[in-house]
């Protein structure tokens, strides 16, 4: 009877250790899922000194899993989130900045540009027309700008809220995953599958924001910020919040446990951190650069225009006029020519006679002055948005090969994880043929037992 229990606990050991492996093979293609494998122990004989032992059995089902390696690729996660939010925008700004048809370098130069010819004829009235022509063009591209500037930010702010509200979603997996792990690893069942779709639910969420993440005796996992804040702990979790105050247009915050934390979006890392990195380092002071370089072409060609004299055909001459109107935050309407403004009224005139270019040459020589921006310096105003730009593609550049390193890290991390815990095809290829061999070989031992045992009762008999 020895022979038969032990080859009989051989094949029943080798059966759940098939069934592990062909767990393995039918999830060679599901994402996250990790390997298992049954771990044999041989059963020692009972107090007779002539028993070789019991069998065996199988102890637990091993999961393949490597701590480091996963916090390795969810820390790659949020690195690679930071910078693959931003780029589309930064690409975006590059080309429209770029653009000939849209640029303001060119619009700027048409504007002083006409107002050189006209000093040839101050008096010709389609060269005078001309100048509002190319004003009007160039308010329209500085309007264009802040156009894209305000979509950007609205798709930044929309963008960051929808992943607010994945990451809610994912918080509570998280914490509803780990109280189903610790409730069933109590009961003496396996919950690789409940520990997989957990650790899946973290790497998601690690790509929306960095975090730390311990592992606790139950088996649970607590999830935080980098900042310390707690987002899950146990089976219990916070709560965050992207809205509206009275301080900001979009402010930050995170509930846990009927008490809430304001959170700087900037520092939160993976995507919400880029996109938020993106916008109060890259997007507000480009707009703002652009606000001060409209702002500065307005006042100085109205002030310059208030020193001279326009001289109509017929009467005296008359003191100069605002050209521009320039109204802050006012997007497609911040930089227009003045409702009205004709050709006549453009005050060329030094003097008040009529042939006089002295205030037209100083007009023109506006495009030759410092202007200083916030976010570049001080540059001469005709250089000013090849300069912004230059900016943009150095800043866009700068991240593209940061979102390159992180990309390979990345899948380096990813590969990292696969090794130890993916399914290796091959390998569990070799393992189906040796088991199934185990199996046949203790089947073969309960044949002979049985021949053996028959062969004895004739004997007997």
């Amino acid at each position: 009877m020895t022979i038969i229990n032990n080859a009989l606990s051989g094949a029943l050991a080798a059966q759940i250790a098939l069934s592990a492996s062909s767990q393995n093979i039918a999830n060679l293609q599901t994402k996250g899922y990790t390997r298992q494998s049954a771990l044999f122990t041989s059963l020692g004989p009972d107090a007779s000194g002539r028993s070789a032992g019991n069998g065996v059995e199988v102890s637990s089902l091993m999961r393949f899993s490597d701590n480091y390696k996963s916090q390795a690729m969810w820390r790659a996660a949020s690195e690679q989130g930071a910078y693959a939010q931003s780029q589309p925008y930064l690409t975006q700004l590059e080309s429209v900045m770029g653009d000939a048809s849209a640029s303001l370098s060119a619009g700027i130069d048409a504007f002083f540009r006409a107002i050189n010819a006209v000093a040839g004829d101050p008096g010709s009235t389609p060269l005078r027309q001309q100048v509002l022509t190319s004003a009007s063009l160039m308010g329209e591209r500085i309007n264009g700008m802040n156009n894209v500037f305000n979509a950007q930010l609205t798709s930044v702010r929309q963008q960051r809220s929808a992943l607010v509200d994945s990451a809610n979603s994912d918080i509570s997996t998280i914490a509803s995953l780990n109280r189903q792990i610790m409730e069933t690893q109590a009961g003496g069942v396996s919950a690789s599958g409940l520990i997989d779709a957990r650790d899946n639910a973290i790497d998601a969420l690690a790509s929306r924001m960095a975090l730390e993440v311990s592992t606790n005796a139950d088996g649970s996992r607590d999830v935080s910020l980098k900042s310390g804040q707690a987002l899950v702990i146990g089976s219990m979790h916070g709560t965050l919040q992207a809205a509206a105050t009275a301080d900001a247009p979009q402010a930050f915050s995170i509930t846990f446990a009927n008490t809430t934390f304001a959170l700087d979006a900037t520092r939160m890392g993976g995507q919400i951190g880029g996109l938020s990195q993106y916008e109060i380092t890259t997007l507000k002071p480009l707009q703002d650069d652009i606000d001060t370089l409209g702002r500065t072409i307005a006042e100085r060609v109205n002030a310059q225009l208030a020193l001279g004299y326009s001289t109509p055909a017929s009467g005296p001459a008359v003191p100069g006029t605002p050209l521009f109107v320039y109204t802050p935050g006012a997007g497609a309407n911040a930089l227009k020519v003045v409702a009205g403004f004709k050709a006549e009224d453009l005050a060329f005139s030094s003097d008040g006679s009529p042939g006089d270019t002295g205030n037209l040459q100083q007009l023109a020589a506006l495009k030759g002055q410092p202007v200083t921006l916030p976010g570049i310096g001080t540059v001469l105003l005709s250089d000013a948005d090849t300069q912004l730009l230059g900016k943009l593609a150095i800043d866009s550049k700068l991240n593209k090969a940061s979102l390159k390193t992180t990309d390979t890290v990345r899948t380096q991390s990813i590969d990292d994880w696969q090794s130890t815990s993916g399914v290796n095809e091959d390998e569990e290829a070799v393992k189906l043929v040796e088991l199934q061999r185990m199996y046949e070989a203790n089947m073969r031992v309960i044949s002979i037992a049985n021949s053996m045992f028959d062969a004895t009762l004739a004997m007997m008999g």
